[in-house]
């Protein structure tokens, strides 16, 4: 009985240790710079970001619809370890109530479709990126595959007001 209540403590001091134990994964800086930008709290489905990283520099480019975007994003990359500097060639879209109105139709076309919204309306982070510029609409992102692509570009189509659609969207997994 002895025995048994000894070896009852031992796994029970001992097995608690193991469970909190924690495995250190290395985090590169793409992923760290990456993680940053995509934990923006105002970056959302109007706003393309990308970056580069050439030694310790990072050169973030894209769009955004506010201008707190740019700057939540060169301070957010700049404190990313092994940072040593940030170029910023991120481009603040035109502030027009037009485009703004162009920016909803559009999403209400493209998540409001049975099709489109089941697979990528509901992610916390958006598959598909809508940017308007002077009217000028472009779709940015991935989606699954050709049908989803021709969709999205039929549906901004029909938006009115958009005096343009280029439909940048890319198949893949």
């Amino acid at each position: 009985m002895k025995r048994f209540a000894l070896i009852a403590m031992t796994l029970s001091l001992a097995v608690p240790a193991l469970v909190s134990a924690k495995t250190t994964k290395t985090v590169t800086m793409p992923e760290a710079v990456q993680h940053q930008l995509a934990m923006l709290p105002r970056y959302g489905v109007f706003d393309e970001l990308a970056f580069q990283i050439d030694g310790g520099t990072v050169t973030l480019t894209g769009e955004v619809s506010r201008p707190i975007v740019k700057d939540d994003a060169v301070k957010a990359v700049s404190h990313v370890e092994g940072v040593t500097a940030v170029v910023d060639r991120i481009e603040v879209l035109p502030l027009s109530p037009d485009d703004d109105r162009i920016r909803i139709a559009v999403y209400r076309a493209i998540y409001g479709a049975p099709s489109l919204s089941s697979r990528y309306g509901f992610s916390a982070s958006p598959a598909i990126r809508i940017i308007v510029k002077n009217g000028v609409v472009r779709l940015e992102g991935v989606v699954a595959n050709q049908a989803d692509r021709t969709i999205a570009g039929m549906r901004a189509n029909g938006v009115f007001g958009a005096f343009e659609v280029e439909n940048d969207l890319k198949v893949g997994a």
